[in-house]
């Protein structure tokens, strides 16, 4: 058996890469199973408070699952906004995040596409 066949790298069909403040980024990738069926990643990665890396945790989510997991995640999200936090401006940090981004641009050192950050969800090597 060849030693890099663990390593085996798996791309996806579709990827979103979402910046959550300073230190975290989510990934939503779909990828393919090797009997043409689909799957979606959903990756958090936090850069260590050292500086020395990032710290990962993934879900996998099946098809056969997609629209119950969605449906208790609208639950509750929904509880949440409507029962626990009602007042909590929850579009604060959609706003903030859309200057931020404004800002970078109008610097030159931000893109859309994540591309001047060097981590990625295909740069895991699990």
């Amino acid at each position: 058996m060849d030693n890099g066949s663990n390593q085996r790298r798996i791309d996806s069909e579709y990827s979103l890469k979402m910046r959550a403040g300073k230190r975290r980024t989510y990934f939503f990738d779909v990828r393919r199973t090797k009997g043409d069926d689909f799957y979606i990643t959903l990756t958090e990665s936090t850069k260590k408070f050292n500086g020395d890396g990032y710290e990962r945790h993934k879900i996998f989510l099946y098809k056969e699952d997609f629209n119950r997991f969605l449906s208790h995640l609208e639950e509750t999200i929904d509880h949440v906004k409507e029962n626990l936090m009602p007042e909590y401006d929850y579009d604060e940090f959609t706003r903030r995040h859309e200057e931020y981004e404004d800002e970078q641009a109008d610097n030159g050192s931000f893109s859309d596409n994540g591309s001047d950050q060097l981590e990625t969800d295909e740069d895991i090597s699990w």
